[in-house]
C-alpha cells in the first residue's frame, strides 16, 4: 500500500500542468471504445483544448493507428522522461504500439503492465493540457484498475462506451458497477452502433436491438450521453488513419459527438 501511495504521489506531481483526466473504459471488446476516445479527443482539440491521449492497452493498442501515426517512434527529453507523439499543435499520444513489433504478442503478467502504466502516467512529459483521455482495454482486469489506483482523486470521471446488444450491456453494468466500488464518477454511456443509417435512402435500420443503454440508464441510474449510429464514413475513416471530423463525409455523427462532448463538458464543469 505505501509503494501505491509513493507512486499516486508521483503520478499526481507529474500531471499537475493536466486540468481535466477522463477514463473511457468499456466491459466489452469490439464496441469502438478506442475509436471513441480518438474521436472525442481530437472533438476538443477543435475547441481550442489541448488534448493528450493514453493508450493502456498492453495487449491490442490501437489508438496510433487510428490517428495515423503508428511508425512513429518515442524518445526521451534531457530529464530522461518519455515524450508522447505530436499529432498536431494541439495533440498528443503515447502508446506501447510505438515501442512494440505489430507482428510479436505482448505476453506479459500483472507485474510488468503495472510497471509500463506507472511510467506512462508518472514519467511522461505531457506538458500543459487541457484533458488526458486514458483508453483502457475492455472489462475489469489490471490496466483499468491500475490507472483507477494510481489516478484515485485525480479523475473527473469515466465514459462508459457499449453496443445495444445484452451481450455487451451485460459486460457494460460489470463495468458500472466497478468504477462504482472504485469511486470512480461516472460520466455516462455511449451507446455505439445504434442502428446504420442508409447513405442512399437514409432510413435508419437497427443492426441490434436499439436503445439497450437507455435500459440500463433507467435501471442503474446512469446518464446516456448519446447514441452513435453505425458509420461507413467512419469506418473508411478508421482504416486511413483519420478520424470522423477529417472525413466530414457523416455530419448526423459529427452532430452527435458534438452533443456527447457538450454533455462530458457540462458534467465536470
Amino acid at each position: 500500500m505505501d509503494n501505491v501511495l509513493k507512486i499516486r504521489k508521483a503520478v499526481e506531481e507529474n500531471l499537475s500542468s493536466v486540468r481535466h483526466k477522463i477514463l473511457v473504459m468499456s466491459g466489452k471488446g469490439g464496441v469502438g471504445k478506442s475509436s471513441f476516445a480518438v474521436n472525442m479527443a481530437v472533438g476538443l482539440t477543435l475547441r481550442g483544448k489541448r488534448v493528450g491521449i493514453l493508450d493502456t492497452d498492453v495487449h491490442g493498442p490501437d489508438v496510433l493507428l487510428l490517428l495515423g501515426v503508428e511508425s512513429e517512434p518515442l524518445f526521451t527529453d534531457a530529464m530522461g522522461k518519455i515524450m508522447p507523439v505530436k499529432v498536431n499543435e494541439r495533440l498528443s499520444v503515447l502508446s506501447l504500439a510505438s515501442n512494440l513489433n505489430p507482428d510479436e504478442a505482448v505476453v506479459w503478467r500483472g507485474p510488468l503492465k503495472i510497471s509500463a502504466i506507472r511510467q506512462f502516467l508518472a514519467d511522461t512529459n505531457w506538458g500543459e493540457l487541457d484533458f488526458l483521455i486514458i483508453d483502457s482495454p475492455p472489462g475489469t482486469g489490471d490496466e483499468p484498475l491500475t490507472v483507477m489506483q494510481f489516478l484515485e482523486g485525480m479523475l473527473d470521471g469515466a465514459v462508459v462506451i457499449t453496443t445495444p446488444q445484452d451481450v455487451a450491456l451485460l459486460d457494460t453494468r460489470r463495468s458500472i458497477a466497478f468504477a462504482k466500488k472504485m469511486n470512480v464518477r461516472l460520466l455516462g454511456i455511449v451507446e455505439n452502433m445504434s442502428g446504420f443509417v442508409c447513405p442512399h435512402c437514409g432510413k435508419t435500420t437497427e443492426l441490434f436491438l436499439s436503445r439497450g443503454a437507455d435500459r440500463i440508464s433507467r435501471e442503474l441510474g446512469v446518464d446516456v450521453l448519446g447514441h452513435i449510429p453505425f458509420s461507413m464514413a467512419m469506418v473508411r475513416a478508421a482504416q486511413e488513419g483519420r478520424t470522423i471530423w477529417d472525413a466530414q463525409d457523416d455530419l448526423d455523427v459529427i452532430e452527435v459527438y458534438n452533443k456527447i462532448i457538450d454533455r462530458v463538458l457540462e458534467r465536470i464543469g
